[in-house]
This record gives structure tokens, C-alpha cells and sequence, in this order.
């Protein structure tokens, strides 16, 4: 008996987003894990009768409690998404490797703080976590890197690591070759992480708005944005702080020309600030971004191919021949109302349909 024929779907009638626009009706071909050339013979063939393709969404900044998680994530588009500390690291792996066809996780294991943080009390924390010394913070990275992570995370904050600490980190990462993210919800914590050169600021300070001084030294020093807007909305609800500076900062950030991608701090997991759906917050993020001054092509950009770009990941991030076949189609014109990003039709993640 002869094998069977390999899958090839030709999606026909289709209008691709190529980062600045929606393009012409036209055919993309899914051959395998990735998008293929149209010479290829379809064995199945899709009429999306107008419908818009996009590439699949990434989620940069995430947290993962349980495999209920993934089905939620993939069933919003999101196709990639980056966790920000999961543990145990048996749990971690268990998640990345779940069966199906799952949401394609970065991650970066447990996040480096200090006895005494807000962090620190987080239950289960490793007290390997918990840094005093800049030894301490070298240590760290190393142990982080031997398991696998994809990027080191730093929480910034005060009370936390101290400054010589987290300037530690930052250099023993970036002899790896890893980025750091550091989270910081304030101006203090936000300069701590400029100081010490992190790669990624992810939240945004919600203390005061930032000066010009602050904000030419990020575009200056190449710095990257993930606000998590949503997480910031549901904390400043909760705590009765003023998300309008939040939104402010982002809005100035923007201005400048800060790269801003798209993530929510979803999380479940017992001990978080809030509480943020995995999935369908991206799409409320990607709306609050709007509000921030963001326009729908922008916003879109930072839910795709910035954080490919920005993370290296050269695979995905685009509707185009070679990249990974991560798509979400969607009815309606997403780059005039983001709303209809919500619209969704169909998604495939590594050209598998969920």
C-alpha cells in the first residue's frame, strides 16, 4: 500500500495582513509545518471567501498554571506565546511538551528576586530565587541557562535584588547570549533596570508618568516595551491606582519610538496580583493599545512580527512562503478596527488546524 499523501491546504480566496496592509484576494498554501509555494498541489482546498489571514499572535508575556491554559490560548489565535516564571521546572516542561497541538512556549523558569519582596512571599517560590549577592545573581543565570531558558527574567522592583545584583545578572545572561526582561511597575524600578542595561522592561510604572529625561534614555539604549496593559487595568482596580498614568506612559513610550509589544501577564495561578484569561486578553490588550495611540496596523505589528523579531524568533512573525505556517484568519479588516481581531475563523499553529 502506498503512504499517505502528505496534507496541503490551499486557502483560497484569502486577503493576507503583510505587516502594512490588507493585501488582494489571493491563495496561501499551508505544506506541512509551513507556508508553502503556490506551485504546490493542494489535497484540500479552503474558500475563506475574503476573509482576512494573519500571521499567528504572540503573546509576550504569560504564566502558566495547568494544560487548560494552552487550550485557551490556542483557541483566541494565540500561537506563540512567552512565559514569564512558571515552576516547578517538571511542570514547566510538562506544559511545553503537552500533547497535541498546543501554543509554542518560550520560557525563562523561575524569575530572580530577594528575600523580603513582594515576590518572595509568592507561594512554592524556589529559594533559589531569592538573591542577595551579585555572586548570588551570576549563580543564577547560569543555573537557568543549564535548564534551558530561553531568556533570564529580573524583578526589578523595591524592595528587591539591589542594583549590584541585578547588573550581574544582566552581564552573566548577555555572555550567553540571553536577554533579560525585568519587571518593573515603577519609575524606581524602571531606572534600576535601565542602569543595569536589561534588554526588556515588561509592565509599566504606574507611580508617576515618566520625564523626558526617562524616555530619551530608553530609545537611546534600544530599550523594549511590554506593558501589559491589561494586567495593569486589573491591578489598579483592585488597589485603587491610576491606570490613566499607565496608559500615559505607554502613550509617551509610543511617541518616542519605544518598540511596544503585546503581552498580558495572563496568569491563574494562586498568589498573582490579578486574575487574566489566558487567550481572549490578548485581544483586550491589543484594544488598550489602541486607547494608548497605537494605530490597528501598529498594534497588530506588536502581537506579531516585532516579538519574532525582537526574540529571534526568524521562523514566524509573517504571512509568507518558509515561515512556519502559524496563521489566524479572521472575518472583517482588523487594520480599521482591531476589534475584529476577535472575529476568528480559523487558526493553525505549525500548519496543524486547532
Amino acid at each position: 500500500m502506498s503512504a499517505n499523501p502528505k496534507k496541503i491546504t490551499a486557502l483560497t480566496n484569502v486577503r493576507i495582513f503583510d505587516g502594512n496592509r490588507i493585501l488582494d484576494p489571493s491563495t496561501v498554501i499551508i505544506d506541512g509545518e509551513a507556508i508553502g509555494s503556490t506551485d504546490a498541489t493542494p489535497t484540500e482546498t479552503i474558500d475563506a471567501n475574503g476573509a482576512v489571514l494573519l500571521p499567528g499572535l504572540i503573546d509576550a508575556h504569560i504564566h502558566l498554571h495547568g494544560p487548560e491554559n494552552l487550550a485557551q490560548l490556542a483557541d483566541h489565535g494565540v500561537t506563540t506565546a512567552f512565559d514569564m516564571a512558571t515552576w516547578p521546572l517538571e511542570l514547566l516542561t510538562s506544559l511545553r511538551n503537552h500533547p497535541g497541538v498546543i501554543t509554542n512556549i518560550l520560557a525563562c523558569g523561575i524569575p530572580a528576586t530577594a528575600p523580603g519582596s513582594i515576590h518572595s512571599c509568592m507561594p512554592t517560590l524556589p529559594a533559589e530565587a531569592l538573591l542577595s549577592t551579585a555572586a548570588d545573581g551570576e549563580k543564577f543565570v547560569t543555573d537557568r541557562v543549564a535548564e534551558g531558558a530561553d531568556y533570564i527574567k529580573v524583578v526589578a522592583d523595591v524592595p528587591g535584588p539591589t542594583q549590584e545584583t541585578v547588573d550581574a545578572i544582566v552581564r552573566t545572561a548577555h555572555q550567553y547570549g540571553k536577554k533579560v526582561i525585568a519587571h518593573a511597575v515603577t519609575t524606581v524600578a524602571t531606572a534600576m533596570a535601565q542602569a543595569a542595561d536589561v534588554d526588556v522592561i515588561t509592565h509599566v510604572a504606574m507611580d508617576r508618568q515618566f520625564n523626558e529625561e526617562e524616555i530619551t534614555a530608553m530609545v537611546r539604549n534600544h530599550r523594549i516595551s511590554i506593558p501589559t496593559l491589561v494586567m495593569m487595568k486589573r491591578v489598579a482596580e483592585r488597589r485603587g491606582a491610576k491606570y490613566d498614568i499607565a496608559r500615559q506612559n505607554v502613550a509617551a513610550l509610543h511617541r518616542a519610538g519605544v518598540p511596544i509589544l503585546a503581552g498580558t501577564d495572563a496568569n491563574t495561578a494562586p498568589g498573582s496580583p490579578a486574575t487574566v484569561a489566558h487567550g481572549v486578553t490578548l485581544h483586550e490588550e491589543l484594544e488598550l493599545l489602541v486607547d494608548c495611540g497605537l494605530s490597528p496596523v501598529e498594534v497588530l505589528r506588536a502581537a506579531t512580527s516585532l516579538p519574532a523579531r525582537y526574540f529571534g524568533l526568524t521562523d514566524r512573525g509573517v504571512v509568507a512562503p518558509g515561515y512556519r505556517a502559524d496563521l489566524v484568519l479572521v472575518r472583517g479588516d482588523p487594520t480599521e478596527d482591531i476589534r475584529v481581531a476577535r472575529n476568528i475563523e480559523g487558526i493553525w499553529i505549525g500548519g496543524s488546524d486547532t
